[in-house]
């Protein structure tokens, strides 16, 4: 057979192969997976679906990887992973060469873009294109090109253009139609505006190295310290010299459980669960487990070879990271430091100090005068950083004394009796109650102690409003009554003692209520009005807690979970509180939640616990403690547990109607998390109508989905992600929002990575200018907006697993996801890339809850699945799907650092040491030591006690000072 008759066969099956193409019904080209890899296929049909540049390999290969005699350049190659960027309506142009490497001449069928996303933004042409400067007008593009042989030896440039239309990724599958064969080349353009490029990053991101331990040798917590001399400061002065009554003991972790758990065993502790019989071993190890992966979390800042400058009559040392609490480091906290001039063979002394002062880029410290006078400028050392223990040692001490609880309390499921409480009609303080309401506030005051009585409110439902009810029938009607008031942050503490001080029908008198506060608390924190219930010291210009003489006066105390231990320090026994209250239970682990209950129940005593189990749960940093159990709240427990999960009224009382959100917007969550049983009792939306009908897709519907294909990205040694594309949609629409009237004070912007709340931010700062508080899911629990608008980041498949296996993000969290869609009152906007989140279940229904309703408007959607692969088996309808697993595989087997996750601010006030321990109640503060930073040390709260509105009170109010 001649060239001619080959060239005629050759022509022939191509013909055949069009008309194929052109009458197939086959469907559409898809991206499918080989070997965990995505790779675009061809069909018959001229349609791509979506394709992860990340993870695309058809760009590079074809035949599955057997690369042919025709070498074919790539189109708009990637630039670090990442495409090409171009302004939207700037035109860009890309050559793609094709070598004939063979000594025979082929043909060159066609090429020709087989389909584009968006539709027809992409053209060919054999032309060179014009110079902008040139006025050519000869210039033709078309969307193929016909018939052309190529000889032996030789190479074909043709080009590929592209015109952006919108913001986001735009991808195109151009098809070479070579003899026989049909090779395909993906090329991916990622179009942005003014706004994204405003957040462009100037420093390419460089993975953060983690530090080895410096000081391995020189002290460690429990370990064997022989020849090694500490010599310590004095504690900061306490503001008196008053001695508590009750001593905090150290409660050092047993060599015996520190060995197990460092050997990755599990101790025997845990191997039978929590039984009634182990339940204080059983937390005492679990604590261990947390407090020991605190340890390692902050050794990882370990410092080598610095210099300490003076200030003031302090020391200074600059700490890389500190502005992006990575380490987060507070007041309170101690920093061993031993000259780098020693030799680490011999004895040598430590100087172990106080960090008095955090600042930007620095901390003041306070050491030994040995330290202050010998100190040179120029000196260097080598330093180590150490959490306050006050706060885990005040846990200790709670489950140890829980140990003499009723098991009636503890484990109400074994009682042989089961309570019935007498109920009496309620006269309302309030006008306001409904029937669940009504019948939870009388169901309070008819109990006469024994197991807690559980007020289960969803969002929205008015828990406050009842348990404010509560407390002041309990105050008005009962003059024997003294009242213990607890939740898990200061600010849920102060919007507590605002509804109580601010309700018309009881006047409280100023002497019956106290509202405790944390010694490091800034007197700026507290509204001048409410003064005059704390117990604030002038002369030492902080809060304090009042003596035993005075405390046993008051009827009303509100304070934090932790900050109960203080009025047991104090010398308040056992039955001291008929009525103890605990808010947002959900959010504190059982040990936390025992601080109040353990020093102060007694049989007759009144627990109520109250909050939504499905809604975020305690922050725990270790993974290992968090399985085993201490990540589930003691609520969370009981709520699964007889007489509580069948609702019996006797024991608990679900609030189920909704006085937050548009029908529209609860509908979904009622739908996934409670049963379809709420009730949206909102009234009707006169602030903001939804008759926008050149802004919602579809009126009367307040839930927008809005498509970007955008790209994650990461910068300097910050190993949190954002997506500047994202950014800019989000602040396009609330400059649409503030163009139509409504308030930046009453817009809030959810997203869950630290980076992108920096980055949006500063460019509503440049582009808009309004006070509008963006934050993670965390520092919005239990606010609300007008208009929420969420941003999910992801836009890569690739990282979107890594944040299911670690459960990070919004995807594969369940609680996360409800807070933040039940945050909005009158309208929800969620931007996100529809191809990413629709591997979650959760997010897959909130998109097609908005596609079915004509509510979606953006990229192309994803084809619709009934059911979508999650890690639901892993969602057991409490479960927190791991807010805190930053595993350290993961931190560095993925790049990853644990991504940003988290600490819970609303958990977090008040805890971790929040200060010396001389009684602020803040367990050190530290939110984080997250594994291996989550994205600034936990980061999740956004706070650390700077976190815009969820207010100092956050993992951090020393860090304020």
């Amino acid at each position: 057979m001649d060239k001619e008759q080959k060239r005629l066969r050759r022509r022939i099956n191509h013909i055949a192969k069009e008309d194929t193409a052109r009458f197939s019904e086959n469907p559409t080209m898809s991206s499918v997976n080989y070997n965990d890899e995505t790779r675009s296929v061809i069909s018959d049909v001229g349609d791509i679906g979506n394709v992860d540049f990340a993870n695309d390999v058809s760009s590079y290969n074809y035949d599955q990887g057997n690369e042919g005699p025709i070498i074919i350049s790539v189109p708009f190659p990637l630039i670090e992973g990442k495409p090409q960027f171009v302004a939207v309506n700037e035109k860009i142009f890309n050559p793609i060469t094709i070598q004939n490497t063979t000594g025979e001449a082929v043909t060159l069928w066609s090429v020709e873009i087989y389909d584009s996303k968006p539709k027809d933004c992409f053209t060919l042409s054999v032309m060179e294109p014009p110079s902008a400067e040139s006025d050519d007008q000869s210039f033709v593009e078309s969307f193929s090109l016909e018939d052309r042989t190529l000889g032996p030896g030789k190479t074909l440039t043709i080009w590929l253009s592209c015109k952006p239309v919108s913001k986001g990724l735009h991808t195109t599958a151009v098809h070479f139609n070579v003899d026989d064969d049909r090779i395909e080349r993906m090329g991916f353009i990622m179009a942005e505006d003014k706004i994204s490029r405003s957040l462009t990053s100037n420093k390419p991101y460089n993975r953060p190295r983690r530090n080895k331990p410096l000081l391995p040798k020189l002290f460690t917590p429990g370990g064997d310290n022989t020849g090694v001399k500490v010599i310590r400061t004095s504690r900061p002065a306490k503001a008196t010299g008053r001695v508590y009554r009750y001593k905090l003991p150290e409660y050092p972790i047993p060599k015996s459980i520190r060995d197990v758990i460092e050997s990755k065993a599990t101790p025997d502790a845990l191997m039978e669960g929590l039984t009634r019989k182990n339940y204080v071993l059983f937390f005492k190890t679990l604590i261990n487990m947390e407090e020991m992966k605190l340890e390692d979390d902050m050794r990882m800042y370990d410092m080598q070879n610095v210099v300490l400058k003076r200030k003031y009559r302090f020391l200074a040392l600059e700490v890389p990271g500190l502005a992006e609490r990575r380490p987060s480091l507070v007041q309170g906290d101690f920093i061993i430091a031993k000259p780098s001039s020693q030799n680490e063979d011999n004895a040598y002394a430590l100087y172990k100090g106080h960090i008095l002062r955090v600042e930007a880029e620095e901390v003041h410290l306070s050491f030994h005068d040995d330290l202050h006078s010998y100190h040179s400028e120029g000196d260097r050392y080598d330093v180590q950083f150490e959490y306050n223990r006050l706060g885990m040692r005040r846990l200790y001490q709670a489950i140890e004394a829980a140990g003499k609880l009723d098991s009636d309390l503890l484990f109400p499921e074994f009682s042989s009796i089961q309570r019935s409480i007498e109920t009496r009609p309620l006269t309302p303080i309030s006008c306001n109650l409904n029937e669940e309401q009504k019948t939870s506030v009388e169901m309070i005051l008819g109990c006469r102690g024994g197991p807690p009585y559980i007020i289960h409110g969803p969002p929205g439902t008015g828990k406050s409003v009842t348990l404010t009810e509560a407390i002041l029938q309990l105050y008005k009607t009962r003059r024997n009554t003294q009242i213990l008031v607890c939740a898990p942050s200061n600010n849920a503490a102060d919007h507590i003692l605002e509804r109580i001080v601010e309700e018309n029908g009881v006047q409280i008198r100023k002497g019956d209520l106290l509202r405790l506060n944390a010694q490091a608390r800034s007197l700026d924190d507290i509204k001048p009005d409410y003064l005059q219930f704390c117990y604030y010291d002038d002369e030492e210009m902080i809060f304090n807690c009042p003596t035993f003489e005075n405390l046993v006066r008051y009827r009303i105390i509100i304070s934090t979970y932790t900050s109960a231990s203080l009025l047991y320090a104090e010398g308040l026994q056992t039955g001291h509180f008929s009525h103890i209250f605990l808010d947002e239970a959900g959010q504190a682990s059982e040990p936390e939640s025992m601080i109040p209950i353990s020093h102060f129940y007694r049989r007759d005593t009144v627990i109520v616990l109250a909050g939504d189990p499905v809604q975020l749960g305690p922050v725990i940093f270790s993974k290992d403690a968090e399985s085993y159990g201490l990540g589930r709240s003691y609520m969370e427990r009981l709520c699964e547990s007889k007489f509580y999960k069948n609702g019996n009224p006797n024991y608990v009382t679900k609030l189920v109607r909704n006085y937050r959100c548009h029908p529209k917007i609860l509908s979904l969550p009622s739908e996934l998390f409670y049963k379809s049983e709420l009730i949206s009792y909102k009234e009707a939306d006169t602030l903001y109508p939804l008759n926008w009908k050149d802004f919602l897709p579809k009126a009367e519907f307040p839930v927008v989905f809005k498509g970007v294909q955008g790209v994650d990205e990461r910068e300097g040694n910050n190993p949190s992600w954002f997506n500047r594309i994202e950014a800019s949609e989000v602040v396009e629409v609330i400059m649409d929002l503030i163009e139509r009237g409504v308030s930046g004070h009453d817009i809030g912007v959810i997203t869950p990575y630290r980076q992108q709340v920096v980055k949006i931010s500063k460019a509503l700062e440049t582009f808009v200018g309004s006070e509008i508080k963006v934050g993670t899911v965390e520092s919005f629990q239990g606010q609300e907006r007008e208009v929420i608008i969420i941003s999910t980041v992801r836009s890569t498949i690739k990282h979107n697993e890594t944040d299911k296996r670690h459960c990070l993000g919004f995807l594969s969290n369940p609680r996360r996801f409800n807070v933040a869609i039940t945050r909005a009152r009158s309208l929800l906007i969620a931007i996100g890339n529809p191809h990413i989140i629709c591997k979650d279940e959760h997010w897959n229904k909130l998109l097609w809850h908005c596609a079915d309703n004509e509510s979606y408007k953006g990229c192309f959607l994803p084809e619709k699945e009934e059911s979508v692969e999650t890690q639901q088996d892993n969602w057991n309808g409490g479960e927190q799907a791991n807010v805190n697993d930053w595993d350290a595989s993961g931190c560095y087997g993925d790049d990853n650092w644990g991504a940003d996750y988290p600490s819970q601010a609303s958990v977090g006030a008040d805890n971790w040491s929040e200060q010396a321990a001389d009684g602020a109640d803040n367990w050190g503060e530290h939110p984080a030591q997250a594994a291996d930073g989550a994205d600034n040390w936990g980061e999740q709260a956004d706070n650390w006690g700077t976190e815009v509105a969820a207010g100092p009170d956050n993992w951090g109010e020393g860090s304020l000072s």
